[in-house]
């Protein structure tokens, strides 16, 4: 797994990092396997890492499981946590993949893209 950086920045900001980034790729340093979600207004960035969502990236990660099983878990409605994958999976914070069941079918399960989440907000 990786981490992942949610921060605020700049257009700016954000443009200087794929230069830094390319710079370091051109001169054969390894990049740390990190993914970097940025946000220009914080509001923004709050609206998409809720409360809710974290709660529910911290139950994919630690237990891989089905919507519904996630769901019930957390005491929650399945259509309410659906969307609220949908918008993580987008984020690149979650990820579905479809898993055999023994004898027959395929479930899909919601798996964790990283081990951690690191939040950076910074408001002028």
């Amino acid at each position: 797994m990786r981490n992942v950086v949610v921060k605020t920045g700049t257009t700016g900001e954000y443009f200087a990092r794929g230069t830094e980034i390319a710079q370091k790729v051109d001169l054969g340093v390894p990049l740390e396997p990190e993914f970097t979600l940025t946000f220009e207004d914080p509001g923004d960035m709050f609206a998409v890492m809720s409360p809710a969502r974290l709660e529910l990236f911290r139950a994919a990660k630690a237990d891989p499981s089905s919507i519904t099983a996630i769901a019930q878990r957390l005491r929650r409605d399945r259509s309410t946590v659906k969307k609220d994958v949908d918008i993580l999976v987008a984020a690149g914070l979650l990820n579905i993949e479809e898993v055999p069941l023994p004898g027959h079918g395929r479930q899909k399960f919601v798996r964790a893209t990283a081990d951690r989440i690191q939040l950076q907000a910074v408001v002028v």
